[in-house]
Protein backbone atom coordinates (compact mmCIF):
# COMPACT_ATOMS: atom_id res chain seq x y z
CA UNK A 1 0.00 0.00 0.00
CA UNK A 2 1.46 3.38 -1.04
CA UNK A 3 2.00 5.92 1.77
CA UNK A 4 1.81 9.70 1.46
CA UNK A 5 4.33 12.07 3.04
CA UNK A 6 1.72 13.14 5.57
CA UNK A 7 1.43 9.59 6.94
CA UNK A 8 3.88 8.83 9.75
CA UNK A 9 5.55 5.41 9.47
CA UNK A 10 5.07 3.20 12.49
CA UNK A 11 7.91 3.36 15.02
CA UNK A 12 8.92 6.94 14.13
CA UNK A 13 7.83 9.82 16.42
CA UNK A 14 5.64 12.36 14.63
CA UNK A 15 7.93 15.26 15.62
CA UNK A 16 11.00 13.60 14.13
CA UNK A 17 9.11 12.74 10.96
CA UNK A 18 7.89 16.32 10.58
CA UNK A 19 11.46 17.59 11.05
CA UNK A 20 12.85 15.21 8.45
CA UNK A 21 13.66 16.83 5.07
CA UNK A 22 11.11 16.09 2.34
CA UNK A 23 13.70 14.35 0.14
CA UNK A 24 14.60 11.97 2.96
CA UNK A 25 10.93 11.29 3.69
CA UNK A 26 10.34 10.41 0.05
CA UNK A 27 13.32 8.07 0.08
CA UNK A 28 12.18 6.38 3.30
CA UNK A 29 8.66 5.90 1.95
CA UNK A 30 10.01 4.53 -1.34
CA UNK A 31 12.25 2.08 0.51
CA UNK A 32 9.40 0.99 2.78
CA UNK A 33 7.16 0.42 -0.22
CA UNK A 34 9.90 -1.56 -1.97
CA UNK A 35 10.46 -3.59 1.19
CA UNK A 36 6.74 -4.42 1.39
CA UNK A 37 6.70 -5.49 -2.26
CA UNK A 38 9.76 -7.67 -1.75
CA UNK A 39 8.25 -9.29 1.36
CA UNK A 40 5.09 -10.06 -0.57
CA UNK A 41 7.09 -11.49 -3.47
CA UNK A 42 9.25 -13.61 -1.14
CA UNK A 43 6.10 -14.91 0.54
CA UNK A 44 4.65 -15.97 -2.81
CA UNK A 45 7.89 -17.66 -3.85
CA UNK A 46 8.20 -19.51 -0.53
CA UNK A 47 4.60 -20.65 -0.85
CA UNK A 48 5.26 -21.97 -4.35
CA UNK A 49 8.40 -23.70 -3.11
CA UNK A 50 6.41 -25.44 -0.37
CA UNK A 51 3.64 -26.66 -2.66
CA UNK A 52 3.00 -30.40 -2.61
CA UNK A 53 0.16 -32.82 -3.28
CA UNK A 54 -1.44 -32.06 0.09
CA UNK A 55 -1.83 -28.30 -0.39
CA UNK A 56 -2.06 -27.88 -4.18
CA UNK A 57 -3.11 -29.66 -7.34
CA UNK A 58 0.36 -31.15 -7.84
CA UNK A 59 0.51 -34.91 -8.20
CA UNK A 60 1.97 -37.10 -5.40
CA UNK A 61 4.75 -38.21 -7.77
CA UNK A 62 6.03 -34.62 -7.86
CA UNK A 63 6.46 -34.40 -4.09
CA UNK A 64 10.06 -33.87 -3.03
CA UNK A 65 11.85 -35.38 -0.04
CA UNK A 66 11.04 -32.31 2.07
CA UNK A 67 7.28 -32.73 1.90
CA UNK A 68 5.86 -32.48 5.43
CA UNK A 69 4.76 -35.81 6.82
CA UNK A 70 1.22 -36.03 8.10
CA UNK A 71 1.00 -36.77 11.81
CA UNK A 72 0.53 -40.49 12.43
CA UNK A 73 -2.99 -41.65 13.09
CA UNK A 74 -3.89 -43.31 16.34
CA UNK A 75 -2.87 -46.96 16.39
CA UNK A 76 -5.73 -49.30 15.59
CA UNK A 77 -6.58 -52.25 17.77
CA UNK A 78 -7.08 -54.37 14.69
CA UNK A 79 -4.26 -56.60 13.57
CA UNK A 80 -2.97 -56.61 10.01
CA UNK A 81 -4.60 -58.69 7.30
CA UNK A 82 -8.08 -60.13 7.07
CA UNK A 83 -10.25 -59.70 10.11
CA UNK A 84 -12.23 -62.50 11.81
CA UNK A 85 -15.40 -63.17 9.88
CA UNK A 86 -14.05 -61.63 6.68
CA UNK A 87 -15.31 -63.47 3.60
CA UNK A 88 -12.36 -64.72 1.61
CA UNK A 89 -11.98 -64.30 -2.15
CA UNK A 90 -10.59 -67.46 -3.72
CA UNK A 91 -10.37 -68.36 -7.37
CA UNK A 92 -13.60 -70.10 -8.36
CA UNK A 93 -13.43 -73.43 -10.15
CA UNK A 94 -14.81 -73.61 -13.67
CA UNK A 95 -17.63 -76.01 -14.46
CA UNK A 96 -16.50 -79.39 -15.81
CA UNK A 97 -17.90 -78.61 -19.26
CA UNK A 98 -15.62 -75.54 -19.45
CA UNK A 99 -12.48 -77.59 -18.76
CA UNK A 100 -10.39 -78.59 -21.77
CA UNK A 101 -8.45 -81.45 -20.22
CA UNK A 102 -9.06 -83.65 -17.16
CA UNK A 103 -6.28 -85.60 -15.48
CA UNK A 104 -7.51 -88.21 -12.96
CA UNK A 105 -5.05 -89.37 -10.30
CA UNK A 106 -6.33 -92.55 -8.62
CA UNK A 107 -4.62 -94.70 -6.00
CA UNK A 108 -3.98 -98.26 -7.17
CA UNK A 109 -3.27 -99.91 -3.82
CA UNK A 110 -4.20 -99.48 -0.17
CA UNK A 111 -1.75 -97.30 1.71
CA UNK A 112 -2.08 -99.61 4.76
CA UNK A 113 -2.24 -103.22 3.55
CA UNK A 114 -1.35 -102.87 -0.14
CA UNK A 115 -4.58 -104.45 -1.42
CA UNK A 116 -5.75 -103.57 -4.95
CA UNK A 117 -8.12 -100.62 -5.05
CA UNK A 118 -11.03 -100.46 -7.53
CA UNK A 119 -13.99 -98.14 -8.07
CA UNK A 120 -14.42 -94.41 -8.43
CA UNK A 121 -14.49 -91.44 -6.06
CA UNK A 122 -17.82 -89.59 -6.55
CA UNK A 123 -16.42 -86.35 -5.05
CA UNK A 124 -12.71 -86.10 -5.88
CA UNK A 125 -10.66 -83.15 -4.70
CA UNK A 126 -10.36 -80.70 -7.59
CA UNK A 127 -7.63 -78.32 -8.60
CA UNK A 128 -7.49 -76.38 -11.84
CA UNK A 129 -4.43 -74.96 -13.60
CA UNK A 130 -4.87 -72.33 -16.30
CA UNK A 131 -2.34 -72.20 -19.12
CA UNK A 132 -1.99 -69.98 -22.16
CA UNK A 133 -1.25 -71.93 -25.34
CA UNK A 134 1.41 -70.75 -27.73
CA UNK A 135 -0.27 -68.33 -30.10
CA UNK A 136 0.47 -68.71 -33.77
CA UNK A 137 -1.01 -66.11 -36.11
CA UNK A 138 -3.41 -67.16 -38.87
CA UNK A 139 -2.30 -65.86 -42.25
CA UNK A 140 -4.90 -65.58 -44.98
CA UNK A 141 -3.70 -65.05 -48.53
CA UNK A 142 -6.15 -63.35 -50.88
CA UNK A 143 -5.68 -64.05 -54.59
CA UNK A 144 -7.36 -61.90 -57.20
CA UNK A 145 -7.53 -63.50 -60.61
CA UNK A 146 -7.70 -61.93 -64.05
CA UNK A 147 -9.15 -63.93 -66.94
CA UNK A 148 -9.22 -63.25 -70.63
CA UNK A 149 -12.54 -63.56 -72.50
CA UNK A 150 -12.34 -66.22 -75.24
CA UNK A 151 -15.01 -64.36 -77.25
CA UNK A 152 -13.79 -60.72 -77.29
CA UNK A 153 -10.35 -60.88 -75.76
CA UNK A 154 -11.04 -58.45 -72.91
CA UNK A 155 -9.21 -59.21 -69.65
CA UNK A 156 -11.52 -59.02 -66.61
CA UNK A 157 -10.19 -58.71 -63.05
CA UNK A 158 -12.43 -59.56 -60.13
CA UNK A 159 -12.85 -57.18 -57.18
CA UNK A 160 -11.13 -58.00 -53.91
CA UNK A 161 -13.43 -59.72 -51.38
CA UNK A 162 -15.40 -57.22 -49.29
CA UNK A 163 -14.28 -58.73 -45.97
CA UNK A 164 -10.58 -58.29 -46.80
CA UNK A 165 -8.91 -55.67 -44.56
CA UNK A 166 -7.43 -52.69 -46.34
CA UNK A 167 -3.98 -53.20 -44.81
CA UNK A 168 -1.79 -56.15 -43.94
CA UNK A 169 -3.34 -56.89 -40.55
CA UNK A 170 -6.76 -58.19 -39.58
CA UNK A 171 -9.21 -56.59 -37.14
CA UNK A 172 -8.02 -58.49 -34.05
CA UNK A 173 -4.39 -57.52 -34.68
CA UNK A 174 -5.55 -53.93 -35.06
CA UNK A 175 -7.54 -54.26 -31.84
CA UNK A 176 -4.55 -55.61 -29.90
CA UNK A 177 -2.39 -52.70 -31.10
CA UNK A 178 -5.12 -50.29 -30.01
CA UNK A 179 -5.39 -52.01 -26.62
CA UNK A 180 -1.64 -51.96 -26.02
CA UNK A 181 -1.63 -48.25 -26.88
CA UNK A 182 -4.75 -47.03 -25.16
CA UNK A 183 -4.82 -49.26 -22.11
CA UNK A 184 -1.20 -50.27 -21.54
CA UNK A 185 0.24 -46.94 -22.78
CA UNK A 186 3.07 -48.74 -24.58
CA UNK A 187 5.37 -46.98 -27.01
CA UNK A 188 5.32 -47.98 -30.66
CA UNK A 189 8.61 -49.83 -30.26
CA UNK A 190 7.27 -51.73 -27.23
CA UNK A 191 4.09 -52.59 -29.13
CA UNK A 192 6.11 -54.10 -31.98
CA UNK A 193 8.16 -56.12 -29.48
CA UNK A 194 5.03 -57.23 -27.60
CA UNK A 195 3.27 -58.37 -30.76
CA UNK A 196 6.29 -60.47 -31.71
CA UNK A 197 6.78 -61.97 -28.24
CA UNK A 198 3.13 -62.68 -27.39
CA UNK A 199 1.51 -63.36 -30.75
CA UNK A 200 4.48 -64.07 -33.05
CA UNK A 201 3.28 -61.32 -35.37
CA UNK A 202 6.15 -59.46 -36.97
CA UNK A 203 5.39 -55.75 -37.24
CA UNK A 204 7.81 -53.02 -38.19
CA UNK A 205 7.79 -50.04 -35.85
CA UNK A 206 6.92 -47.86 -38.81
CA UNK A 207 3.73 -49.83 -39.46
CA UNK A 208 2.29 -49.18 -35.97
CA UNK A 209 1.07 -45.63 -36.80
CA UNK A 210 -0.80 -46.95 -39.84
CA UNK A 211 -2.57 -49.55 -37.69
CA UNK A 212 -3.36 -46.92 -35.06
CA UNK A 213 -4.82 -44.70 -37.80
CA UNK A 214 -7.07 -47.57 -38.90
CA UNK A 215 -8.23 -48.12 -35.32
CA UNK A 216 -8.85 -44.39 -34.94
CA UNK A 217 -11.03 -44.34 -38.03
CA UNK A 218 -12.96 -47.39 -36.82
CA UNK A 219 -13.74 -45.62 -33.55
CA UNK A 220 -14.80 -42.28 -35.07
CA UNK A 221 -18.57 -42.88 -35.06
CA UNK A 222 -18.78 -44.63 -31.66
CA UNK A 223 -16.79 -41.79 -30.08
CA UNK A 224 -18.93 -39.14 -31.77
CA UNK A 225 -22.06 -40.79 -30.37
CA UNK A 226 -20.43 -40.93 -26.91
CA UNK A 227 -19.73 -37.18 -26.98
CA UNK A 228 -23.35 -36.47 -27.94
CA UNK A 229 -24.42 -38.64 -25.00
CA UNK A 230 -22.17 -36.66 -22.62
CA UNK A 231 -23.60 -33.35 -23.84
CA UNK A 232 -27.11 -34.49 -22.89
CA UNK A 233 -26.37 -35.61 -19.33
CA UNK A 234 -27.64 -33.74 -16.24
CA UNK A 235 -24.23 -33.83 -14.50
CA UNK A 236 -20.69 -34.18 -15.86
CA UNK A 237 -17.24 -34.02 -14.27
CA UNK A 238 -14.62 -32.15 -16.30
CA UNK A 239 -10.85 -31.86 -16.02
CA UNK A 240 -7.84 -31.14 -18.19
CA UNK A 241 -4.12 -31.88 -18.17
CA UNK A 242 -1.15 -30.66 -20.16
CA UNK A 243 -0.25 -32.35 -23.45
CA UNK A 244 2.26 -31.86 -26.27
CA UNK A 245 1.27 -31.88 -29.95
CA UNK A 246 4.00 -31.34 -32.55
CA UNK A 247 6.25 -30.18 -29.70
CA UNK A 248 3.81 -27.37 -28.88
CA UNK A 249 1.70 -26.86 -25.79
CA UNK A 250 -1.75 -28.43 -25.86
CA UNK A 251 -4.24 -29.84 -23.34
CA UNK A 252 -6.04 -33.13 -23.01
CA UNK A 253 -9.62 -32.49 -21.89
CA UNK A 254 -11.97 -35.00 -20.28
CA UNK A 255 -15.69 -35.06 -19.54
CA UNK A 256 -16.84 -38.04 -17.49
CA UNK A 257 -20.04 -39.58 -16.21
CA UNK A 258 -20.21 -42.86 -14.27
CA UNK A 259 -20.65 -44.87 -17.50
CA UNK A 260 -19.17 -42.78 -20.34
CA UNK A 261 -16.03 -40.65 -20.63
CA UNK A 262 -14.94 -38.52 -23.58
CA UNK A 263 -11.42 -37.17 -24.27
CA UNK A 264 -10.34 -34.37 -26.62
CA UNK A 265 -6.90 -32.90 -27.34
CA UNK A 266 -7.10 -29.13 -27.93
CA UNK A 267 -4.68 -26.23 -28.15
CA UNK A 268 -6.63 -24.21 -25.60
CA UNK A 269 -7.13 -24.42 -21.87
CA UNK A 270 -9.68 -21.62 -21.87
CA UNK A 271 -13.46 -21.49 -21.93
CA UNK A 272 -13.51 -22.50 -25.60
CA UNK A 273 -12.22 -25.91 -24.55
CA UNK A 274 -15.25 -26.41 -22.29
CA UNK A 275 -17.59 -25.32 -25.09
CA UNK A 276 -15.97 -27.75 -27.57
CA UNK A 277 -16.18 -30.58 -25.06
CA UNK A 278 -19.72 -30.07 -23.77
CA UNK A 279 -21.31 -28.10 -26.59
CA UNK A 280 -22.75 -24.61 -26.49
CA UNK A 281 -26.20 -25.85 -25.39
CA UNK A 282 -25.12 -27.89 -22.37
CA UNK A 283 -27.58 -27.31 -19.53
CA UNK A 284 -26.30 -29.77 -16.95
CA UNK A 285 -24.12 -29.34 -13.86
CA UNK A 286 -20.34 -29.31 -14.24
CA UNK A 287 -18.10 -30.72 -11.51
CA UNK A 288 -14.60 -29.25 -11.71
CA UNK A 289 -11.77 -27.51 -9.91
CA UNK A 290 -11.53 -23.71 -9.65
CA UNK A 291 -9.76 -23.17 -12.99
CA UNK A 292 -10.93 -19.92 -14.64
CA UNK A 293 -12.09 -21.66 -17.84
CA UNK A 294 -15.27 -22.66 -15.99
CA UNK A 295 -16.10 -19.20 -14.65
CA UNK A 296 -18.58 -18.49 -17.46
CA UNK A 297 -20.86 -21.10 -15.94
CA UNK A 298 -23.54 -20.02 -13.49
CA UNK A 299 -22.29 -21.06 -10.01
CA UNK A 300 -25.61 -22.85 -9.50
CA UNK A 301 -24.69 -25.08 -12.47
CA UNK A 302 -21.29 -25.96 -10.99
CA UNK A 303 -19.91 -28.14 -8.23
CA UNK A 304 -16.46 -27.18 -7.01
CA UNK A 305 -14.24 -30.06 -5.97
CA UNK A 306 -14.00 -30.24 -2.19
CA UNK A 307 -10.77 -32.23 -2.41
CA UNK A 308 -9.20 -29.15 -4.03
CA UNK A 309 -10.82 -26.89 -1.44
CA UNK A 310 -9.34 -28.93 1.39
CA UNK A 311 -5.90 -28.48 -0.16
CA UNK A 312 -6.56 -24.72 -0.31
CA UNK A 313 -7.52 -24.76 3.37
CA UNK A 314 -4.33 -26.62 4.25
CA UNK A 315 -2.39 -23.94 2.42
CA UNK A 316 -4.00 -21.34 4.67
CA UNK A 317 -2.89 -23.32 7.72
CA UNK A 318 0.70 -23.46 6.48
CA UNK A 319 0.78 -19.66 6.15
CA UNK A 320 0.50 -19.36 9.91
CA UNK A 321 -0.99 -16.52 11.91
CA UNK A 322 -4.58 -15.48 11.28
CA UNK A 323 -4.62 -17.44 8.00
CA UNK A 324 -3.90 -20.64 9.93
CA UNK A 325 -6.73 -19.86 12.34
CA UNK A 326 -9.22 -19.55 9.47
CA UNK A 327 -7.78 -22.56 7.64
CA UNK A 328 -8.04 -24.86 10.65
CA UNK A 329 -11.69 -23.93 11.20
CA UNK A 330 -12.48 -24.47 7.51
CA UNK A 331 -10.83 -27.89 7.64
CA UNK A 332 -12.96 -28.77 10.67
CA UNK A 333 -16.13 -27.86 8.77
CA UNK A 334 -15.00 -29.87 5.75
CA UNK A 335 -14.37 -32.90 7.94
CA UNK A 336 -17.86 -32.67 9.42
CA UNK A 337 -19.38 -32.25 5.96
CA UNK A 338 -17.71 -35.39 4.63
CA UNK A 339 -18.71 -37.32 7.73
CA UNK A 340 -22.34 -36.53 6.89
CA UNK A 341 -21.77 -37.33 3.21
CA UNK A 342 -20.37 -40.74 4.09
CA UNK A 343 -23.59 -41.45 5.99
CA UNK A 344 -25.55 -40.53 2.87
CA UNK A 345 -23.40 -42.92 0.84
CA UNK A 346 -23.88 -45.84 3.22
CA UNK A 347 -27.63 -45.21 3.57
CA UNK A 348 -27.76 -44.16 7.23
CA UNK A 349 -28.75 -40.54 6.41
CA UNK A 350 -31.45 -39.44 3.99
CA UNK A 351 -30.83 -36.70 1.45
CA UNK A 352 -33.44 -34.50 3.15
CA UNK A 353 -31.81 -34.87 6.56
CA UNK A 354 -28.38 -34.35 5.00
CA UNK A 355 -29.47 -31.01 3.51
CA UNK A 356 -30.81 -29.92 6.90
CA UNK A 357 -27.66 -30.95 8.83
CA UNK A 358 -25.37 -29.38 6.21
CA UNK A 359 -27.02 -25.96 6.52
CA UNK A 360 -25.18 -24.95 9.74
CA UNK A 361 -21.90 -26.01 8.11
CA UNK A 362 -22.71 -23.86 5.09
CA UNK A 363 -23.43 -20.88 7.32
CA UNK A 364 -20.19 -21.36 9.27
CA UNK A 365 -18.11 -21.66 6.09
CA UNK A 366 -19.67 -18.46 4.77
CA UNK A 367 -18.77 -16.62 7.98
CA UNK A 368 -15.19 -17.92 7.91
CA UNK A 369 -14.71 -16.86 4.29
CA UNK A 370 -16.01 -13.39 5.13
CA UNK A 371 -13.50 -13.19 7.99
CA UNK A 372 -10.77 -14.30 5.60
CA UNK A 373 -11.44 -11.37 3.26
CA UNK A 374 -10.50 -8.96 6.07
CA UNK A 375 -7.13 -10.51 6.95
CA UNK A 376 -3.82 -8.82 6.15
CA UNK A 377 -2.38 -11.69 4.13
CA UNK A 378 -3.11 -10.79 0.46
CA UNK A 379 -3.24 -14.37 -0.86
CA UNK A 380 -5.61 -15.43 1.91
CA UNK A 381 -7.87 -12.46 1.23
CA UNK A 382 -7.88 -13.27 -2.48
CA UNK A 383 -8.65 -16.97 -1.94
CA UNK A 384 -11.58 -16.21 0.36
CA UNK A 385 -12.87 -13.49 -1.95
CA UNK A 386 -12.74 -15.81 -4.97
CA UNK A 387 -14.59 -18.56 -3.10
CA UNK A 388 -17.32 -16.17 -2.05
CA UNK A 389 -17.87 -15.21 -5.70
CA UNK A 390 -18.73 -18.83 -6.56
CA UNK A 391 -20.09 -19.82 -3.15
CA UNK A 392 -23.22 -21.49 -4.56
CA UNK A 393 -20.95 -23.91 -6.45
CA UNK A 394 -19.69 -25.34 -3.16
CA UNK A 395 -23.07 -26.74 -2.19
CA UNK A 396 -24.77 -28.04 -5.35
CA UNK A 397 -24.26 -31.67 -4.34
CA UNK A 398 -26.22 -31.12 -1.13
CA UNK A 399 -29.52 -30.67 -2.95
CA UNK A 400 -29.01 -32.22 -6.40
CA UNK A 401 -28.92 -36.00 -6.82
CA UNK A 402 -26.10 -37.68 -8.81
CA UNK A 403 -23.70 -34.79 -8.13
CA UNK A 404 -20.52 -35.69 -6.22
CA UNK A 405 -18.71 -33.28 -3.87
CA UNK A 406 -15.34 -34.04 -5.50
CA UNK A 407 -13.99 -34.24 -9.02
CA UNK A 408 -12.40 -37.63 -8.34
CA UNK A 409 -14.30 -39.33 -11.18
CA UNK A 410 -12.58 -37.14 -13.77
CA UNK A 411 -9.18 -37.20 -12.05
CA UNK A 412 -9.14 -41.01 -11.84
CA UNK A 413 -9.98 -41.24 -15.53
CA UNK A 414 -7.09 -38.91 -16.40
CA UNK A 415 -4.40 -40.90 -14.60
CA UNK A 416 -3.86 -43.39 -17.42
CA UNK A 417 -3.57 -40.51 -19.89
CA UNK A 418 -0.98 -38.79 -17.70
CA UNK A 419 1.13 -41.95 -17.66
CA UNK A 420 0.90 -42.11 -21.46
CA UNK A 421 2.04 -38.49 -21.73
CA UNK A 422 5.02 -39.10 -19.46
CA UNK A 423 6.15 -42.04 -21.58
CA UNK A 424 5.46 -40.65 -25.04
CA UNK A 425 5.91 -36.89 -24.45
CA UNK A 426 2.69 -36.26 -26.37
CA UNK A 427 1.89 -36.72 -30.05
CA UNK A 428 3.59 -35.62 -33.23
CA UNK A 429 0.51 -34.77 -35.32
CA UNK A 430 -3.13 -33.83 -35.11
CA UNK A 431 -4.02 -37.31 -36.36
CA UNK A 432 -2.00 -38.79 -33.50
CA UNK A 433 -3.88 -36.64 -30.99
CA UNK A 434 -7.18 -37.78 -32.51
CA UNK A 435 -6.15 -41.40 -32.04
CA UNK A 436 -5.18 -40.73 -28.42
CA UNK A 437 -8.52 -39.08 -27.69
CA UNK A 438 -10.57 -41.81 -29.38
CA UNK A 439 -8.76 -44.81 -27.92
CA UNK A 440 -8.78 -43.30 -24.41
CA UNK A 441 -12.50 -42.56 -24.77
CA UNK A 442 -13.16 -46.14 -25.84
CA UNK A 443 -11.00 -47.92 -23.27
CA UNK A 444 -12.10 -45.75 -20.34
CA UNK A 445 -15.79 -46.00 -21.22
CA UNK A 446 -15.72 -49.76 -21.70
CA UNK A 447 -13.95 -50.26 -18.38
CA UNK A 448 -16.58 -48.11 -16.68
CA UNK A 449 -19.26 -50.39 -18.14
CA UNK A 450 -17.21 -53.54 -17.43
CA UNK A 451 -17.30 -54.57 -21.07
CA UNK A 452 -14.61 -56.50 -22.92
CA UNK A 453 -12.27 -53.93 -24.47
CA UNK A 454 -10.52 -56.24 -26.93
CA UNK A 455 -13.76 -57.72 -28.26
CA UNK A 456 -15.21 -54.25 -28.82
CA UNK A 457 -12.10 -53.02 -30.63
CA UNK A 458 -12.10 -56.14 -32.80
CA UNK A 459 -15.78 -55.67 -33.66
CA UNK A 460 -15.24 -51.99 -34.48
CA UNK A 461 -12.25 -52.71 -36.75
CA UNK A 462 -14.12 -55.54 -38.50
CA UNK A 463 -17.13 -53.29 -39.05
CA UNK A 464 -14.92 -50.58 -40.54
CA UNK A 465 -13.27 -53.09 -42.91
CA UNK A 466 -16.60 -54.44 -44.19
CA UNK A 467 -18.67 -51.23 -43.99
CA UNK A 468 -20.98 -52.77 -41.40
CA UNK A 469 -22.81 -51.09 -38.52
CA UNK A 470 -20.31 -49.95 -35.89
CA UNK A 471 -20.71 -51.07 -32.24
CA UNK A 472 -21.92 -48.58 -29.64
CA UNK A 473 -20.16 -47.18 -26.58
CA UNK A 474 -23.44 -46.06 -25.02
CA UNK A 475 -24.58 -47.89 -21.91
CA UNK A 476 -27.33 -50.44 -22.39
CA UNK A 477 -30.35 -49.98 -20.15
CA UNK A 478 -30.92 -53.02 -17.91
CA UNK A 479 -33.76 -55.29 -19.00
CA UNK A 480 -36.97 -54.93 -17.01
Amino acid sequence: MRMSEEQVPSGIPAEEWAATPASVRQLVLALMQMNEQLRERIGKLEERLNQNSQNSSKSPSSDGPNKPVRPPEAASARRRGGQPGHEGHTRLLKASEEVDFIVDARPTSCSRCGALLLGDDPSPERRQVTEVPRVEPEITEYRRHSLCCMACGVVTTVEWPGEMPSGSFGPRVQAVVGYLSGRMSLSQRDIAEGMAALYHVEMAVGSIPAVQAAVSEALAKPVEAAQQYIQQQPAVNVDETGWRQENKRAWLWLAATPLVAIFLVMKTRGAQGVHSLLGDKFNGIVGSDRWSAYNWLDPKRRQLCWAHLIRDFRKLVERGGESAHIGEKLLTQAKELFHLWQRVRDGTLTRTDFAAEAEPIRTKVHQLLLEGTELEHPQTRQTCHNLLKVEDALWTFVTVDDVEPTNNLAERSLRRAVLWRKRSFGTQSKAGSTFVARILTTVTTLRMQRRDVLDFLTEACAAANSQQTHPSLLPVAPAT
